[in-house]
């Protein structure tokens, strides 16, 4: 049963404004420790292939907030959940405590797809509840 959908629009030159004026620490408040690996790799070799990467987690969490029901108020935090790509390059959702204690709680899982553009990112979150 779909528990809550989640949808995320972000403009790439706004993601690129904030890093402008924060640097590193905007990545390392937002991003995972996986994601941050990701993204410090991306940036070195291509600095626009990392600030896409940036906006699309970025699009994601916030999209993954909407559809759990929270926001971004507690368990959720940004760097508690983190969106990472299985091998096939296919995106996936990875959660940390509390957060993934609170969403195993209510039996939820959760499905995740990224995609950007020139000037925009967006994500979409689809979230279910298991069957009792």
């Amino acid at each position: 049963m779909v528990h809550g959908i989640g949808t995320d629009i972000c403009d790439i030159r706004r993601i690129a404004a904030t890093f402008e004026r924060q640097g590193d620490r905007f990545a390392e408040r937002v991003l995972g420790d996986a994601e941050l690996a990701v993204w410090r790799a991306r940036s070195a070799r291509w600095p626009k292939r990392g600030l896409r990467y940036l906006a699309t987690r970025f699009s994601a969490k916030e999209a993954f907030s909407k559809a759990i029901g929270l926001g971004m108020r507690m368990p959720m935090a940004w760097r508690l959940c983190e969106i990472l790509n299985e091998p096939s390059g296919k995106p996936r959702i990875v959660l940390h405590d509390p957060l993934r204690s609170w969403f195993e709680a209510q039996g939820l899982t959760a499905h995740v797809t990224v995609t950007d553009e020139t000037d925009y990112a967006a994500s979409f979150v689809v979230v279910e509840k298991k069957n009792p």
